[in-house]
């Protein structure tokens, strides 16, 4: 029953920092880079950890106070989701 949920974050934290990183070389080489609405939606969607991790990897938008604020801030919403939800999961 854990599997799906554990899966899914897995997924969603591995998108939110390669997603980063993708966002920092498309800002070298000043190609089309990823909104930042896109990464915030799937920071929101559990991939806080994966973006807030990428942020600091790539040392990328860590100037911005959205970022610097707003993905600590979803982790820690993240995190209190997935608490509520796990405890769900093992009621029987």
């Amino acid at each position: 029953m854990l599997t799906p949920l554990l899966t899914y974050l897995v997924i969603i934290n591995l998108i939110s920092f390669f997603m980063m990183g993708f966002d920092k070389g498309q800002a070298k080489r000043r190609k089309q880079r990823v909104p930042e609405k896109r990464l915030f939606i799937f920071a929101a969607l559990g991939g806080a950890l994966g973006g807030w991790t990428g942020m600091r990897v790539w040392r990328h938008k860590t100037k911005h106070t959205s970022f610097v604020i707003g993905m600590p801030t979803l982790l820690v919403v993240n995190a209190l989701c997935v608490y509520l939800i796990w405890g769900q999961l093992l009621q029987p």
